[in-house]
């Protein structure tokens, strides 16, 4: 079965930021398999860095799907070998070591989402802007309780701590989410290095605006001009149009 494809302007980019000296962040884009990705390392020195690496360089085997839930199922098998590693290294290190991941998978006209921790996946679609992950993070529980309001939580001191991440538990949680893609939508994943700095009104303005290169190089700046204080990864996807069967993405 051969799918139908969208051609994809896409570009991907990284930046250890203005005050770490370490980037324990990683990316992947893979047109050719519909498969996009960010991750960021935690553990520092202990090998945050290799944690992030060990789920994207897995997320690049995946291969050429023959359905969507295909596709899905050979992502999730892929994080839990991550997972698995992930705890390996930490064991042998004698440290906690984990990574955030979020995945974005596109398959036809459907798209999926797969995520663990506080990196996201933001989509711009007839002009509106949505977060479609939900920040498994200290913070976020504090507002879905109602304890903090929004200002509260861009200043609370647990504001980087996550609940969810690859690599810390002997079961990797992932949440899910699905959805049709339209012509013309643009997705956003990125780690929390530019959510820190960055609204959401700010950053829908500058991919509204640019293609998908000028745009993320433009958002890892803006958060560079503001201080910079974690590594920084942006990948930016829009769907340029529907190809008929037999296509390649572009």
């Amino acid at each position: 079965m051969t799918r139908p494809a969208f051609r994809f302007d896409v570009f991907g980019a990284t930046h250890v930021g203005r005050v770490r000296d370490l980037n324990e962040d990683r990316f992947l884009v893979d047109a050719a398999t519909g498969v996009f990705a960010v991750a960021d390392g935690m553990g520092g020195h202990h090998g945050g860095d290799r944690a992030s690496a060990a789920i994207v360089e897995r997320l690049a085997t995946v291969g050429l799907a023959t359905t969507a839930a295909d596709l899905r199922a050979r992502v999730e098998a892929r994080l839990i070998a991550a997972n698995e590693a992930i705890r390996a290294m930490g064991e042998a290190a004698g440290a906690t070591i984990g990574s955030t991941v979020v995945v974005l998978l596109v398959f036809g006209d459907r798209f999926a989402c797969l995520w663990a921790g506080d990196s996201r996946l933001y989509r711009l679609s007839r002009g509106i802007l949505t977060q479609v992950t939900r920040d498994h993070s200290k913070v976020q529980e504090l507002l879905d309780a109602g304890v903090i309001s929004p200002g509260e939580a861009a200043t609370w001191p647990e504001r980087n701590v996550i609940t969810r991440a690859v690599g810390v538990s002997p079961r990797l949680d992932l949440q899910r989410v699905s959805d049709a893609v339209r012509v013309g939508d643009v997705f956003v994943l990125c780690s929390d290095g530019l959510t820190g700095h960055l609204g959401d009104g700010e950053i829908a303005a500058l991919v509204t605006c640019f293609d998908a290169r000028t745009a993320a190089e433009a958002l890892i700046a803006a958060a560079l001009e503001r201080g910079g204080s974690d590594n920084v990864t942006v990948v930016v996807l829009r769907c340029l149009g529907a190809l008929g069967p037999g296509s390649i993405h572009g």
